[in-house]
């Protein structure tokens, strides 16, 4: 029995020598696992808070709210716009130089046409007491004003800045009529009092009245014509067959001296040339 009791302890030691080996194999390999991930992981990195950006200086830009059309009032169609004051430009309307712009400008004419959201310049802006035709006149130009009718203005569609021919009709003495391009490549500046298209983008407007813009000696013509003629028609031109060039070669004959020292007289609407 003794013998047995031995033995019985014997084994039970094993075992338990056994489960400790285990365990502590166990916790060796937990332990070389979790190294192994640290090492992978690597140490936390400490967080480097990057400097703040300096702060951008701002000043406020006076900008149009709404397209501005050549020839519109300004009224209430601008506002203070936050600007970069290193992208200012010194033709800009700063808060800092005209705090009162808004009220001074609100009766200003436009000029040129001005974006939406485009910094307003004084260049493009006339005040309330200037004339805008005379500013738009270049030098050595006349703006001559011709009554016109729907179907002698291609159908309503010729607006300010395109250009057309000056067409003269007249009766002649067989009583027949007889046509001449009296005028080439001439600019219209104005049909009526509308000066571009509205700023719904509506093109097409009649007006009665055309005004060129023409030299000096060309309003002679135009003058002298529209007594002779029954009618004046404007036709319009293709922006490709533009040539300021040709419009100088006006119809003179229809005033001042000709060849062989003739004038040449109007009477009762005819042309009549006579000896000087």
């Amino acid at each position: 029995m003794a013998e047995r009791s031995a033995d019985r302890s014997g084994v039970l030691m094993s075992m338990r020598l056994v489960i400790m080996a285990v365990a502590v194999i166990a916790a060796g390999g937990a332990g070389f696992l979790a190294m192994n991930m640290m090492g992978q992981s690597g140490p936390s990195q400490p967080v480097v808070v990057a400097p703040a950006a300096p702060a951008i200086e701002l000043d406020e830009v006076l900008v149009a709210t709404e397209t501005l059309t050549t020839g519109a009032r300004v009224e209430d169609r601008i506002r203070w716009q936050d600007w970069p004051t290193g992208a200012l430009s010194p033709d800009f309307i700063t808060k800092s130089s005209r705090p009162e712009a808004i009220e001074e400008l609100a009766e200003s004419v436009v000029r040129a046409t001005i974006a939406q959201g485009e910094p307003i310049r004084p260049i493009k802006l006339l005040g309330a007491d200037q004339s805008f035709m005379s500013s738009i006149l270049p030098s050595g130009k006349r703006a001559v004003a011709t009554t016109i009718a729907a179907d002698t203005s291609a159908g309503g569609f010729i607006l300010p800045d395109d250009y057309v021919d000056v067409i003269m009709v007249s009766r002649g003495n067989d009583g027949g009529f007889q046509t001449e391009t009296i005028l080439n490549s001439i600019r219209v500046l104005a049909i009526d009092q509308t000066i571009r298209e509205d700023e719904e983008g509506r093109l097409v407007q009649v007006g009665q009245t055309a005004t060129l813009e023409l030299t000096p000696q060309q309003a002679e013509i135009i003058t002298v014509a529209r007594q002779m003629a029954d009618r004046l028609t404007l036709a319009l031109r293709s922006v490709k067959d533009v040539s300021p060039a040709e419009s100088e070669n006006a119809a003179d004959h229809l005033i001042g001296a000709g060849p062989g020292g003739t004038i040449t007289v109007i009477r009762g609407g005819q042309r009549v040339t006579s000896a000087q």
